[in-house]
């Protein structure tokens, strides 16, 4: 009898390590390779391993991804700018203030795009909306809706939301009890899904009565940014969007678009039709249509200036853009941006506030005195004006902004050819291509010690007429900076300084026994927010009267 051959088995050794050499080449170029772009450019970043290890962390959402990003913007402590990633998308995280000034707003026209989640293609009116837009496109829209969110125009929406809070606090005072236990992000959202269905779509909810009404239903779908898929979906589309498109995943469902366009369409027929002129935001976006809308210029010092207000930069200003002539569904874009930049934002500013004050008694103790004094001021009923002159509010609100509220990372798009210059003796000059991106994160920054001593306290007085002059410009930035700065952030600021004068007004917020303190950040929410809920009493308060 013949031996066997023992070619067989070398072949079968041969393939699996030709396999084996496939996989690690495939495993290198898709996953080792993209993560030293900016090492091969001479730029500080942790090493692979430790990248695939924070990529890794993020995916499993085992830590905050506001903490991961930190982590990298402390590692270089001296640079001023580090080399980080969304999974495999490479982003110049920009650090030094004087830079952040440079090339967001001196140089603005490098930098003018950022990252879409979505383009038009794909999801329409996601892809229509201002964040989303670029270039010249983005430019007019800027310029066509920044007439909607002057002061005069916040004025007018004025009484809306002021209606809405007192309805909110009316609610609890009703209850008839020492102290009522609420989970605050949840009570916050339905008081802004409230704000927003009344101001920026025109319809009345009441969703405290009523939290099962479809339009907080729909809502609360719009605003998930939380749990392992939804947050997977997300990084997708900002590091791989052809992945994600050839997945065919979306930021909302068919369901969800159907319903917002059905309210804005029917609720715009219906004014046409019936004359009906509402002090909201669809009345605005349909002037903007028509293009009577425009910029109004005050002479006076604004009222509402108050320490986090941006104001509108030239492009937003300037009328020759402002004849856009805007579709049914350029409006229902906008309304659907305005609601998820209200929805969620704005509660989780609400929540946090209200945890540093039950915490912070003395804190919350003077705001309830300057609450007091407006009151009086106002003969009980309180007035825009007034309420905009609160310096201690205003300060309460900045301190929440720099410790709790901001994105990771806000990314913006190079379009131009660009170079960072060095400053210091160990930099050299950087290129920065055309489609390369540029980041900043708001939390790291704001948490910095070098800018802001102590930054775990909670300290208004930071913010005080005396202190705010030490803050470095470019360092509070909660509504982020240049032109693509939030076009609406006075719109959240009057939100959340009119419901937090009327919980004031008649509430203590008090710590119990489900309270967590301090409050553990929770891993599977792109921003920052409780992982075990804002869980506080409200109390009615013993005052003024």
């Amino acid at each position: 009898m013949r031996a066997k051959s023992p070619v067989p088995v070398a072949t079968s050794k041969m393939n699996l390590f030709l396999i084996l050499a496939l996989c690690a080449f495939v495993i290198y170029w898709l996953l080792v390779k993209p993560l030293t772009y900016w090492k091969n450019k001479g730029i500080p970043q942790f090493s692979v391993s430790k990248l695939l290890w924070e990529n890794v962390k993020s995916i499993l959402q085992l830590y905050p991804m506001v903490d991961s990003v930190t982590t990298m913007y402390n590692g270089f402590p001296n640079a001023r700018y580090c080399g980080v990633y969304q999974i495999i998308k490479p982003i110049l995280l920009i650090k030094d203030p004087e830079l952040i000034k440079q090339v967001t707003v001196k140089d603005f026209e490098y930098f003018v795009d950022r990252s879409q989640f979505a383009n038009e293609d794909d999801e329409p009116l996601f892809g229509k909306n201002l964040a989303s837009l670029k270039g010249e496109r983005w430019k007019d829209m800027r310029a066509t809706l920044s007439p909607s969110f002057t002061s005069s125009k916040m004025k007018i929406m004025f009484c809306l939301m002021s209606e809405c809070a007192d309805n909110f606090t009316q609610h609890f005072q009703n209850k008839n009890s020492e102290i009522v236990v609420v989970e605050l992000k949840d009570i916050f959202t339905k008081y802004t899904n409230d704000i927003i269905a009344s101001v920026s779509f025109g319809i009345t909810c009441d969703s405290m009565k009523d939290p099962e009404n479809k339009f907080y239903l729909m809502g609360k779908q719009v605003a998930n940014f939380g749990g392992f898929w939804r947050t997977l979906s997300i990084l997708l589309k900002i590091s791989a969007p052809r992945l994600a498109k050839f997945l065919g995943i979306k930021l909302f469902s068919n369901e969800v678009t159907t319903f917002f366009s059905n309210i804005v369409k029917n609720n715009m027929a219906e004014r046409e039709q019936k004359g009906i002129v509402r002090p909201d935001m669809i009345h605005l976006l349909m002037q903007a249509k028509k293009g009577t809308l425009k910029h109004e210029e005050n002479n006076q010092t604004q009222v509402d200036a108050g320490f986090a207000v941006i104001e509108e930069s030239s492009i937003g200003k300037e009328e020759k853009r402002q004849k856009r002539q805007l579709t049914d569904d350029d409006i229902i874009a906008q309304a659907l941006m305005f609601f998820l930049a209200g929805f969620e934002s704005v509660s989780i500013l609400i929540s946090f506030t209200l945890y540093e004050l039950a915490i912070n008694p003395l804190i919350q103790q003077k705001l309830q005195e300057e609450v007091d004094n407006a009151l009086m001021e106002c003969n009980g009923t309180i007035t825009y004006e007034i309420l905009m002159k609160m310096q201690y509010l205003d300060m309460v609100i900045s301190e929440t902004l720099r410790k709790w509220l901001g994105n990771a990372i806000i990314d913006r798009i190079c379009v131009k050819p660009y170079t960072i210059q060095p400053v210091n003796e160990s930099e050299s000059p950087i290129q920065v291509n055309v489609g390369d991106s540029i980041g900043f994160s708001l939390y790291s920054i704001q948490r910095d010690e070098k800018y802001f001593p102590n930054p775990d306290c909670f300290d208004p007085e930071r913010f005080s007429a005396e202190n705010k002059v030490n803050i470095v410009p470019y360092t509070f930035i909660p509504f982020g900076v240049g032109p693509r700065s939030c076009i609406a952030n006075r719109f959240a600021l009057l939100e959340t300084k009119i419901l937090l004068f009327h919980v004031m007004k008649n509430l203590d917020i008090v710590v119990v026994e489900k309270s967590v303190v301090p409050v553990r950040l929770s891993p599977k929410n792109l921003n920052p927010t409780a992982q075990d809920g804002f869980w506080f009493g409200l109390k009615p308060r013993k005052r003024y009267d």
